[in-house]
């Protein structure tokens, strides 16, 4: 380095106070260093607990009277008026404009002394930086050859172009006295039915949620033909409104992805909808059965996969799960759950990595991640098809599905964080694990902020346990859970196209934005938690056409903890 350029550096060592009194000013730096000692109060547990006593205002008086002066109010505590959130936001700020805020003293030292330069020192250090043509050339030949290799091995954007949700019929529709009266008319068992009463008072569910037609029979028809006839009620009606919605055509479907966990036919479901809407005969089909409510993130991850490997694609993916065939008509409790909760429903995406479909897309893939927790015996049963002691075939849910959920989503958001969250969120959680390792092993571990990372979620509406526990551990809001619970009191578990029915309802609530991001996560039997991140292209506006239509205006509505019935 010569003269010249060590003059231009010399200065940063000279005036470094006199720029940092100018770009951070005195309210930051408060700001800062009350963030700062409010984290090291709240990892030290002896500093936290130890109560801080403050002179009495009396006693002050008092003592000022004596000395003839004027009483004066005791120093208030700075770091209680200021409130936690406010120190929260100093210390995000700080933390991720970092690099931004130590640029800019740097900025202005180089351009001070720039200024202070007369012409022959500009001329000299000009000088002091020419290259002969040879160097120029190399070099932007290994800029363009490292850009080109870049690009070229970056994996392809996948778009979400549409989507469309199955809106049952209003014959489809079961009301709570509906569904006891003939709860009563098909279990002997009066233990049976007051079970299922009492599963039903505390679900969630509203009373417009609907069951396929052979349900509403009396005994129920759960026939193989029934079972066809569902499918194709509830798949046909989603593409053909996703047809409609797109201008897709059916000879542009590329790869064709159908997830359904418990009803398998041969030929198989996507075999189906090629014969229905005569694809093409080097479609790239696949049919996902037995994976539960979380197949529909999987089957995001597989066009996704395909997607990578086959350019300029489009993937039709289908999920749905067909009540049909798995009514239990038995009297083990675990096995009943499933016919107070589960509903009919269907979901029809559209997915394309086409540059030229950029601009109508709704939303961008941005992640997908996968837990699977199969290894555990525990958590492979909890979820458990099987036949009872009379020979009924059912669904068993285990007495531990909660923890071993929570099992799954530990895991699965242990994965995630790292790929979402701010370096803030990251940093007091790596803190804390400094200090639950090495200064006390009961610390209570730090849950991230998810808030801070995605303005929008989408939990699976499995029930409201599953939507409690995961706001509670969370620490989500009431709005952020919105959109599940209206869900599950509008249409019951739609199994794996619940998300997109929450999604549906977010949109038509008029909250998307272009840029928000928004976090899919969904549980299923295996034991597996899946999550997909999306971010928003363009602003949604509304209304917007889909199964809320019609019904939006009357949601957010009050749930009871319990309905009498």
């Amino acid at each position: 380095m010569d003269a010249a350029t060590l003059g231009l550096v010399a200065p940063l060592l000279r005036w470094p106070s006199a720029f940092m009194l100018c770009f951070f000013p005195t309210n930051a730096i408060n700001i800062a260093a009350v963030s700062v000692a409010s984290i090291v109060t709240s990892l030290n547990p002896r500093q936290r607990s130890r109560p801080r006593r403050t002179p009495s205002l009396n006693c002050t008086c008092s003592s000022s009277r004596q000395a003839g002066r004027m009483p004066t109010a005791p120093l208030p505590q700075f770091s209680s008026s200021v409130k936690l959130k406010y120190v929260k936001l100093g210390y995000q700020y700080l933390v991720n404009n970092f690099l931004s805020l130590l640029l800019l003293p740097v900025m202005a030292a180089v351009s001070l002394e720039l200024v202070h330069r007369g012409p022959g020192e500009m001329v000299e250090l000009w000088e002091s930086l020419r290259v002969d043509l040879i160097h120029v050339l190399c070099y932007l030949f290994a800029i363009v050859f490292v850009s080109t290799v870049y690009f070229m091995s970056r994996p392809r954007p996948v778009y979400l172009v549409d989507y469309a949700c199955f809106k049952p019929p209003a014959t489809c529709r079961v009301p709570f006295s509906t569904f006891m009266e003939h709860a009563r008319l098909i279990y002997p068992n009066e233990k049976s039915v007051r079970f299922q009463m009492r599963i039903l008072e505390r679900s969630g569910l509203g009373e417009e949620t609907c069951l396929p037609p052979a349900n509403h029979y009396l005994p129920p028809k759960p026939t193989m033909e029934a079972s066809r006839d569902e499918a194709q009620l509830v798949i046909f009606s989603a593409i053909d409104d996703l047809v409609r919605k797109t201008g897709l055509k059916p000879k542009d479907i590329d790869i064709l992805i159908v997830n359904c966990s418990l009803f398998s036919p041969t030929p198989s479901l996507s075999a189906m909808i090629i014969n229905k809407y005569k694809l093409r005969s080097n479609i790239r089909s696949f049919n996902l059965s037995g994976m539960g409510c979380s197949a529909g993130l999987i089957s995001i991850d597989l066009a996704r996969d395909l997607l990578q490997a086959h350019p300029s694609s489009k993937a039709l993916v289908i999920s749905t799960e067909i009540i049909t065939p798995n009514f239990y008509p038995g009297n083990e409790r675990a096995m009943l759950l499933p016919n107070c909760l589960f509903r009919m429903g269907a979901a029809a995406i559209l997915l394309s990595n086409r540059r030229r479909d950029a601009r109508r897309a709704k939303y961008r893939l941005v992640h997908v991640l996968r837990t699977h927790k199969g290894a555990e015996d525990r958590a492979y049963r909890c979820v458990y098809q099987e036949e009872d002691s009379e020979g009924n075939s059912g669904i068993n849910l285990s007495k531990d599905l909660m923890s071993i959920a929570g099992d799954a989503l530990k895991s699965n958001i242990t994965t995630l964080g790292p790929l979402v969250l701010p370096m803030s969120e990251q940093l007091l959680f790596f803190l804390t694990l400094v200090v639950r390792k090495v200064i006390n092993p009961k610390w209570k571990p730090y849950i991230p902020d998810f808030k801070q990372a995605f303005e929008h979620f989408c939990i699976h509406a499995g029930g409201r346990a599953v939507i409690d526990e995961l706001q509670k551990n969370l620490d989500l809001s009431a709005e952020h859970v919105e959109a599940s619970r209206m869900t599950l009191h509008r249409f019951g578990n739609t199994s794996s196209s619940s998300l997109w029915y929450e999604l549906n309802y977010i949109e038509s609530k008029g909250r998307m934005r272009r840029g928000d991001r928004l976090w899919q996560i969904a549980f299923g039997s295996g034991f597996k938690c899946n999550s997909a991140v999306w971010k928003c292209m363009r602003t949604v506006k509304t209304p917007v056409d889909g199964p809320w239509a019609n019904c939006i205006h009357r949601y957010p509505v009050h749930i009871p903890e319990v309905v009498k019935l």
